[in-house]
């Protein structure tokens, strides 16, 4: 459904990204932010998904500072070298790409950004310094200090070796404006289907939070029998 295109940060650095159109007028646009493993396979078929719903999506491809083209599988050599591009990045040229990112489809209507592992950490980064309307966090851990300026809705896995449930428990006390859901028995990565911790029932589950989230938040649609948005699982 969508294509790479070439998008420019304040700063004069030129990087990919993958962007997709929705089949009709857009609902608004959402900014996917990747895993440490590029803008591989999952992100790409994730961006399209919201396409599909309605949004004008976009995946910035985050490591094009270090190397460009940078797509990695999920087996352990592939999440080390993931962890390598990921610290030779400086978190300040990070959110420039992310909010030339958010410039660019703005056009669209409200823009909101969803996050997974460390695109989750950036989604609240994002929350809390660029002008969205609204942030998701799949399995992120949040760079502590900062406050949203927008609601943010975060999915868990209670058995996530990465995050363990204190870590959120420490999150909910910092934002207590949050809506947290703790998925039982789902672990770190529930809601990639490429990985062996991929959950099913988890991943649908929060998809469906998130898609009713965003609807509310970006195309200000209310959900008939939806959940509440302070609501805890």
């Amino acid at each position: 459904m969508g294509d790479f295109t070439t998008l420019m940060a304040r700063d004069g650095h030129e990087f990919q990204a993958y962007l997709a159109a929705p089949p009709g007028r857009p609902r608004g646009a959402v900014v996917v932010l990747q895993e440490i493993f590029g803008v591989n396979r999952h992100i790409r078929a994730v961006t399209d998904s919201f396409a599909s719903q309605g949004y004008t999506a976009v995946a910035p491809a985050l490591f094009d500072r270090i190397r460009r083209g940078i797509e990695l599988g999920y087996g352990d050599a592939d999440r080390d070298e993931g962890r390598g591009y990921r610290q030779q990045l400086q978190p300040e040229e990070t959110m420039k790409d992310v909010a030339a990112a958010v410039a660019v489809v703005r056009h669209s209507g409200r823009v909101g950004t969803v996050g997974y592992c460390w695109g989750g950490a950036l989604s609240y980064r994002a929350a809390c310094e660029l002008p969205i309307a609204c942030a998701v966090v799949y399995y992120g851990n949040p760079e502590a200090g900062k406050t949203p300026r927008c609601p943010v809705m975060y999915h868990f896995g209670s058995s996530d070796q990465s995050i363990p449930l204190d870590a959120v428990e420490r999150l909910k006390a910092a934002h207590p404006q949050g809506i947290f859901y703790v998925y039982d028995g789902a672990g770190h990565g529930f809601n990639c289907d490429l990985r062996p911790s991929y959950d099913a029932a988890a991943a649908g589950l929060a998809r469906q939070r998130t898609l009713d989230f965003l609807a509310r938040r970006l195309a200000g649609e209310s959900q008939a029998g939806g959940e509440d948005d302070r609501e805890s699982e």
